[in-house]
Parts: structure tokens; C-alpha cells; sequence
């Protein structure tokens, strides 16, 4: 996930050319204060490229050791460029205090299979890299969708609430997969403190099918759910990130918005008329237009738009965090991002195509597509 350039020049604030730099790495311009040296992963993109500005700008930050497969803009860290999956990450990481792992791909066009050894791989190595070095945190980011999207969640849920979350919707196994490794690299490894940050539905520079969500035409809202909607806001997930190295915070917590928006909320504020569909037509559609690949998207991505998974945030809260943006703010800073995006069920469509579609009908003609195609393929195989 990339982030958008104004975040990042206000993050860091710049006003100077870029050093030159040798083609390895590139040096702080100055001695840091008595912080901790702290490493991002993922420092180039992303929240990654925006925390790594941040810490950078900080004067309880020693020194930003960033790490990444392409070199980033941030001119103050000290550059490392290499896979995360690459054992040689263990020289990379000597001498920091905390390191903040973020080098993950959620990408809703990654082959699956391949998005997972990325995942599962990287962090297991950054955890083992970490402590053979004497690394004594490592923070990992997953996300609030690891709690599951269901009928009967509590409003909000405890932080400490069941993980109930499957492996149906994109990306949340590598997640709990995730999960699991943090829960026991203290226990392989001594002295090592793992940190688990979760954001609710992440909005600022971001794909993913929640955001992809707003981009229809229409709100496709499932007969008979319960949607709750509770957004975070990249900036927000930067500084409880920042709290997290900074031991402000350990454990597992959740980061965004305080409270939530209801559906009739959502269509209220956003102006988007809803499309009402049965659960079986709705859940069915979805599972063959993603068969077929006509959309990114899995089944499972439609729970989390039908039933609640909003999460309470009293741990960031006792520590002395405040979120800065509002989910009302949020909301309309997604719909600005994605004006003139054109998705159906999850799946892009160019101007043309959109156009073609037509506001009212697309989901419609979109479902009825898949119908088609089933059909065809049941004719081919009566010939």
C-alpha cells in the first residue's frame, strides 16, 4: 500500500535536497538525543514510509534504521535495502532497541498462495533475526478484522475479546498466522517483548475491500445484518505505533476511532443510496464472481460489511493517546480519496465500463454477469 506524497512531506517536513548517499544506505544527518533506535520494516510505502518520517522528525527517537526493498524519501534514516525474508536482516537490525514490523503484502490482486509465504515467512524471520541480535521489542501490526466479523460480537468488543476470525477473507489468515508467531517468539525467545497493534478499517492511501466498499455505486447492504462501521485513520495508527515503540503501551490493543457509525449513519453522511440483497443471493454472487476471477475479492470480505467487529480502544486510552480524527472525518476523507474510483463487487472498472454499467443497475448487471457465465459453462459441457 502506498501513501499519498502530502502526508509524507508533512510528516517529515523537508526543505533541503537530498544528500548524496552511497549505494547501500544512507546516514542521519545528525547525532540523535538518549531514544531508542528504533527499525521499521516496509519503511518505503505505506504506513511504513509514514511512521519511518515521523520517528525520523522525533526528538525521543535516537536513530530510524529503515528497511525495505527500494530505497524511501526519508533522507534522516539509515537505509537497508533487502528482503525481510533474508536471513542477512540480522546485521541489518543490530543495535536496535525496537524494531516496528510492517513489511507485509495485503494486496487484493497478490496471488494468494504467494502473498502468504511473503507474510508468514518475513515475520517469522524478522522475530528470530530480532532476538538473535538482542532486539528487546518488536511491534507487529495485523489488524482488527483477526477478531471476525460476527452476528453475535458484542458492540463494542473487549480488546482481549476471542479471536474468532477465519481464513475466508483476504489476507486475515496470514494475520492470525501472524498472531500466533508474536504470541510465541517470548516464549522461544527470552527477554523478547512482542507488541501487537490492531487498527479497525484502515483509511489514507489504502486498498483494500473495505475501502473498495465506498467505491461502488451503490452500499450493498446484506438483508437482515447489522453493520457497524469504525474507521482509523493512517495518521492515528502512526502515533499509536510511535506509543508502541516508545513503551508507551505492550500487549495487544486495538488503534482508531472512538465509537462507531451505524449503516443508516453511513448512507446519511455519505450521501450513497443503499442495494439491498438476500444473504444467500448476496454470499452466493460473491463466491462465484471471485471462482470465476471476475472480482479480487472472497465471500469472507463481505462478512465484515454485514456484522459488527468494532473494538474498544481503552488500553491506548489509559496509556494517554487520543485519536485525532473522528470516524465522521474519516468516512469523508475516504470518499474524497476514491471520487471517481468505479468498483462492483470488489472489482475496478475503467471509466468506460462504469459509464456503460450505469449508476442504478451496475451491482446488478455485475451479479448477472456471473449468472451468465455460469450458464455458458454448463452449456460447453452438455456439448
Amino acid at each position: 500500500m502506498s501513501s499519498p506524497d502530502p502526508q509524507v512531506r508533512a510528516a517529515r517536513n523537508l526543505t533541503d535536497p537530498a544528500p548524496e548517499s552511497t549505494p547501500e544506505e544512507k546516514r542521519p544527518r545528525s547525532p540523535r538525543g538518549r531514544g531508542p533506535v528504533v527499525a521499521v520494516t516496509g519503511a518505503a510505502t505505506g504506513v511504513g514510509e509514514l511512521l519511518t518520517a515521523h520517528l525520523a522528525a522525533s526528538d525521543a527517537i535516537k536513530q530510524v534504521i529503515a528497511i525495505d526493498e527500494r530505497r524511501g524519501e526519508v533522507t534522516e534514516a539509515t537505509w537497508h535495502i533487502l528482503d525481510v525474508r533474508d536471513p542477512a536482516i540480522a546485521e541489518k537490525l543490530r543495535g536496535a532497541d525496537v524494531v516496528v514490523h510492517l513489511a507485509l503484502d495485503l494486496d487484493l490482486e497478490t496471488d494468494p498462495a504467494a502473498r502468504t509465504a511473503y507474510n508468514v515467512r518475513g515475520t517469522q524471520t524478522v522475530l528470530t533475526a530480532a532476538a538473535a541480535v538482542g532486539v528487546h521489542r518488536v511491534v507487529l501490526c495485523t489488524s482488527a478484522m483477526v477478531y471476525g466479523a460476527l452476528a453475535d460480537n458484542d458492540v463494542p468488543l473487549s480488546e482481549d475479546a476471542e479471536l474468532r476470525a477465519t481464513a475466508e477473507a483476504t489476507g486475515v489468515g496470514d494475520l492470525l498466522e501472524i498472531e500466533r508467531l508474536g504470541r510465541r517468539a517470548p516464549r522461544a525467545h527470552p527477554g523478547l517483548n512482542v507488541t501487537v497493534v490492531r487498527p479497525t478499517v484502515l483509511v489514507g492511501g489504502t486498498d483494500t475491500a473495505l475501502t473498495r466498499y465506498f467505491e461502488s455505486p451503490r452500499l450493498l447492504v446484506v438483508a437482515g445484518s447489522r453493520p457497524t462501521w469504525q474507521f482509523c485513520h493512517v495518521e492515528d495508527l502512526v502515533t499509536a505505533l510511535e506509543y508502541a515503540a516508545l513503551e508507551k503501551i505492550d500487549g495487544e490493543f486495538a488503534v482508531g476511532c472512538d465509537g462507531w457509525l451505524e449503516q443508516e449513519e453511513v448512507e446519511e453522511l455519505s450521501g450513497v443510496r443503499r442495494m439491498e440483497l438476500p444473504s444467500a443471493v448476496a454470499l452466493g454472487a460473491a463466491a462465484r464472481l471471485h471462482r470465476i476471477g471476475l472480482t479480487p475479492s472472497p465471500a469472507g470480505d463481505l462478512a465484515y460489511t454485514m456484522h459488527p467487529w468494532v473494538v474498544s480502544v481503552s488500553r491506548l486510552h489509559d496509556a494517554g493517546w487520543r485519536p485525532k480524527w473522528t470516524n465522521e472525518e474519516v468516512l469523508g476523507a475516504l470518499l474524497e480519496e476514491v471520487e471517481g474510483r468505479h468498483t462492483l463487487a470488489g472489482r475496478r472498472l475503467g471509466r468506460k465500463d462504469a459509464t456503460a454499467a450505469g449508476a442504478a443497475g451496475a451491482t446488478v448487471a455485475l451479479l448477472g454477469a456471473a449468472a451468465v457465465v455460469r450458464r455458458a459453462r454448463k452449456a460447453r459441457r452438455r456439448i
